[in-house]
């Protein structure tokens, strides 16, 4: 009985010495983690924070340039859309018509973004994210319908 006693006693003792140890650890770099991971969310937000205001500033500084790359995305898919219509007008069939709708759909959207990018080129400062957010969203109609047309030419019109 002495023995047992004994025994239980010195795994009672281990038990508590082992517990109270895991728990001290991790109390002592749970909160170096905590403090480590707060400081770099803190950071992360305040570059963020800088970043989209420097991307505003820039944004609008870089406006001439901007407007130009446009330009020149938009004659790339007029031209684009013309060697494409000419594909359409040698073809035959029912697809042929479906063709032409959807080819004028897409020549509406890029009648759009081209009034769009007008409107940027004429943009203040005051109304440029207004205005560059409008062509952004008139673009990105325009390149998905058009991809979404060509994809269906290529299907249904043989090269």
């Amino acid at each position: 009985m002495r023995h047992t006693i004994l025994v239980t006693t010195l795994l009672m003792t281990s038990a508590l010495a082992v517990g109270c140890t895991s728990k001290d650890k991790k109390s002592a770099v749970a909160p170096n983690q905590e403090e480590i991971a707060a400081a770099h969310l803190a950071r992360a937000k305040a570059e963020t924070k800088q970043a989209a205001q420097a991307m505003r500033n820039y944004a609008y500084a870089e406006k001439a340039e901007f407007v130009d790359k446009m330009k020149k995305d938009l004659v790339s898919i007029q031209e684009e859309l013309d060697r494409l219509g000419a594909k359409v007008d040698k073809a035959s069939g029912a697809a042929k018509a479906d063709a032409k709708v959807r080819l004028a759909t897409v020549r509406e959207n890029w009648t759009q973004a081209k009034e769009q990018l007008d409107r940027a080129e004429t943009a203040t400062a005051s109304d440029w994210d207004d205005v560059k957010n409008g062509f952004k969203q008139s673009y990105s109609d325009l390149q998905d319908s058009f991809n979404k047309t060509r994809q269906w030419l290529s299907d249904k019109i043989a090269p």
